[in-house]
């Protein structure tokens, strides 16, 4: 019992983390999340091994990393200038 309230305090904890809008902000924000979720996932499963702790915040990280990256909002230009070479880029973004 002790385990899952751990677990779900750590959950609540990480929550602000998903407003984040960038891309690497959510891979951070998802490697956290899911690094606490695997490692409580792992710990129940191998009834509370070091080792099985380890590998699940390992893949729950490594998972939230990449989710947490794909899902981030397209962000949207605000500001426009030229590079050395003549083309057009985004100088500035809108913070979503």
């Amino acid at each position: 019992m002790k385990k899952v309230l751990l677990l779900t305090a750590a959950v609540v904890l990480s929550a602000p983390l998903m407003g984040c809008n960038s891309p690497g902000e959510r891979a951070a924000g998802g490697a956290v999340i899911g690094g606490l979720g695997g490692a409580g996932i792992g710990a129940l499963a191998s009834n509370g091994s070091a080792g099985g702790t380890l590998a699940g915040a390992a893949i729950g990280a490594a998972s939230g990393a990449v989710v947490g990256a794909a899902t981030a909002p397209p962000q949207r230009c605000a500001k426009w200038g030229w590079d050395y070479e003549g083309r057009r880029v985004c100088v500035a973004f809108y913070n979503n």
